[in-house]
């Protein structure tokens, strides 16, 4: 190699160590896959860690207090929620007094209002808090803690290593993928959970990225508890007649106004105990005594309560008892919930559906025996319909209902419930039951991100005296204005001040490898670049460039595409992004 070569190529690694050393010197999509798989497998042992833990305060609680409490007789089970109940308000007060969100609430405002950060500490102690609750009776389910847990681990990854908003909202993401993945033992459920509800978008990288977390998650899961759906008794679903898609559209009817009651419900009984003038440590003991004492004379609203839900589905309970379980749990969740107590809605809303369908099931049953033969189906539908209802997540209900019960049959069926339940609950009640939880603490969620930039041009977002370079200039000459400007790339202009081209540090790189030692800018630079036109707007120009990678677009005009006018980098549309949301904001306060 001869002597200018050799000082071209050390000069060129210098000052990309110079420009970009605070950046990791791998692709971004490779640096990617590895942290999403890293914490895809940690978000996997937090969720078996999470159900180890439940499994030995449960033990604790009931057994435990069986023995103590023996004096009482079957009445000692009245003060086991309490005793959890408390043990909660001591943790939240003590430890992680302020910090109020928790479950997928607070993972919907970190990556809505704090650029995907999460408290980490306040995470460690809202995951212990829920198990306590869980373990305890508190009639709250896995997912909500598990989810918080995970994306706390993507929060903290993205922090440590100092990476953009984007991706530390990205790990986020990955890391609630992996709880759902882990706890209900469905990837595929987590892939779109993590997308609909936490991103609120689809595209191929977060597909791809989320994707290998949640599979990353659901091997080290089955690694301890095997391949199993949660409900493996089940009856597989059958077709009898074509007519029996109407009763399923009812369902669908009948699921909606159930999961408005329980957000309604949920809502009334924060705002009362919030009202509440006692110590804010003590009411979660208060409403752990009111659940105790539903739960002495139906206990299947005690704690997650799938036993119960799977009973239902197999016919073990008439339809008047379903349908008071319906709604004993929603008056049982609404309490834990409502008095400060700490788990997720997810478990609650399969539960309510199980019984309300199975209920309607029967019904159906008894009156159309020909065209319905088989109850159960309608508590499997029910499920999916009432949790799709409250949170408004209609794809992840589809598909964790598959998961959990590995029946294809049942997807027609549910589909159409899950469509009408999602439908009617969004016209009843305009937040679900988790942003109703957000837009109580003030944050916005923000529906699409590009949104904003929907009406904001080009031409009033591009920096129009960026530096140009000419095609004679030598490749020494470039590198001194790369070091004097901090840029990597700069617009080529000849001396009619027509666009020749666009040249990068890479085209310099590539040029060296290529074994060249004496060239200039015209000889490297990259002709016909991509260009963007100033009536264009930032969302248009964004999305048809969304997949080349491109540190600044020149911007040239209409009538001669050779005339440069500008060029749009990512700073101006980060900028002009900041600019458009809160003009957005201030237009909603006014």
């Amino acid at each position: 190699m001869s002597k200018s070569r050799f000082r071209l190529r050390a000069r060129l690694r210098l000052l990309r160590w110079r420009i970009g050393a605070s950046r990791l010197q791998i692709p971004e999509l490779a640096r990617g896959i590895v942290l999403a798989v890293v914490v895809g497998l940690t978000a996997g042992m937090a969720a078996v860690l999470f159900k180890w833990m439940i499994a030995w305060l449960q033990r604790g609680f009931f057994d435990g207090g069986e023995v103590a409490l023996g004096f009482m007789s079957r009445y000692y089970v009245v003060l086991i929620p309490a005793v959890g109940g408390l043990v909660v308000g001591l943790l939240v007060h003590f430890l992680a007094r302020g910090a109020k969100g928790y479950g997928v609430a607070e993972v919907m405002i970190a990556v809505n209002a704090r650029g995907g950060r999460m408290r980490r500490w306040a995470s460690v102690v809202h995951t212990v808090a829920s198990a306590v609750s869980i373990g305890s009776g508190g009639s709250v389910g896995l997912h909500g803690p598990v989810v918080h847990a995970g994306s706390a681990v993507g929060s903290a990854v993205g922090q440590w290593l100092k990476l953009s908003q984007e991706w530390v909202k990205l790990f986020v993401a990955c890391g609630a993928a992996g709880g759902i993945a882990a706890t209900f033992n469905a990837p595929i459920a987590g892939i779109f959970f993590a997308q609909e509800l936490v991103l609120r978008r689809f595209s191929a990288r977060n597909f791809i990225l989320v994707g290998l977390s949640s599979v990353a998650a659901s091997f080290v899961a089955r690694n301890f508890f095997g391949d199993m759906p949660i409900f493996s008794h089940v009856p597989q679903h059958k077709w009898f007649s074509g007519w029996e898609i109407l009763f399923y559209v009812i369902l669908g009817i009948v699921a909606a106004f159930v999961a408005v009651g329980f957000i309604r419900a949920s809502s009334t009984c924060e705002s009362l105990f919030n009202r509440w003038q006692i110590p804010a440590w003590l009411k979660p003991a208060v409403g752990g005594l009111a659940v105790g004492v539903i739960g002495l004379f139906f206990p299947y609203v005690f704690g997650v309560g799938y036993e119960g839900a799977e009973l239902a589905i197999l016919g073990a309970f008439g339809a008047g008892t379903l349908v008071a379980l319906c709604i004993l749990k929603i008056i049982a969740t609404s309490l834990t919930l409502g008095s400060g107590g700490r788990g997720g809605t997810f478990a609650p809303s399969l539960f309510m559906g199980a019984m309300i369908g199975g209920a309607f099931g029967i019904g159906i049953h008894t009156a159309f025996p020909a065209i319905a033969p088989q109850a159960g189906a309608y508590g499997l539908v029910g499920m999916g319909a009432v949790f799709a209802a409250c949170s408004f997540a209609p794809i992840t209900a589809v598909l964790i209902l598959f998961e959990i019960t590995r029946d294809y049959l049942i997807i027609l069926p549910l589909i159409m419930a899950v469509v009408t339940s999602t439908l009617i609950a969004h016209r009843l009640s305009g937040d679900s039951i988790y942003t109703g939880r957000v837009r109580r603490e003030g944050v916005e969620i923000m529906e699409g991100e590009l949104d904003p930039l929907r009406h904001v041009t080009v031409g009033g977002t591009m920096t129009r005296d960026f530096p140009t370079v000419s095609p004679e200039m030598p490749v020494s000459e470039l590198l001194n204005e790369c070091e004097r400007t901090g840029h990597h790339g700069f617009p080529v202009v000849d001396e009619e001040g027509r666009l020749f081209g666009v040249v990068t540090l890479s085209d310099v790189e590539e040029a060296v490898k290529g074994g060249t030692a004496e060239f200039t800018v015209g000889d490297i630079a990259t002709r016909n670049p991509v260009t963007a036109y100033p009536d264009e707007s930032v969302q248009a120009v964004m999305r048809r460039f969304a997949d080349v990678d491109v540190g600044r677009i020149p911007v040239v005009s209409r009538s001669d595409p050779t005339r440069l006018l500008g060029c749009l980098r990512r700073h101006d549309i980060i900028r002009a992004y900041s600019r458009a949301v809160l003009a957005r904001r201030e237009d909603e306060l006014r």
